[in-house]
């Protein structure tokens, strides 16, 4: 089993910055590609971004490239999302995920955090 826990949500201003953190814990950390999804209010679970095992390849919605960086640390067993230049639609639950085989699907993932809450003000 795998037990993800994300941090680092919270409020922040249009065009400022935050980073989340996901601490992974159960598992070799090493084995999973990790992934960053979001769930605004009244819609469906979105992917943001992925990074591979190694952290050699990464991967990013339209809407966040530029804007957002996913990184990996694996000796801390600990996936990031730096977000940057932040607008009032990246309000949302975010979501880490850890997946054998994750891309960009939700359904590549096997296990889920349980959110944590960025909320962009305008």
């Amino acid at each position: 089993q795998v037990q993800l826990v994300e941090s680092g949500g919270g409020l922040v201003q249009a065009g400022g910055s935050r980073r989340l953190s996901c601490a992974v814990s159960g598992r070799t950390f090493i084995r999973y590609a990790m992934g960053w999804f979001r769930q605004a209010p009244g819609q469906k679970r979105e992917f943001v971004a992925a990074i591979s095992q190694s952290g050699t390849n990464t991967n990013y919605a339209d809407s966040v490239k530029g804007r957002f960086t996913i990184s990996r640390d694996n000796v801390k067993s600990t996936v990031y999302l730096q977000m940057s230049s932040l607008k009032s639609e990246d309000t949302a639950v975010y979501y880490c995920a850890a997946g054998i085989t994750g891309w960009s699907a939700f359904d590549e993932y096997g296990f889920w955090g349980q959110g944590t809450q960025v909320t962009v003000s305008s």
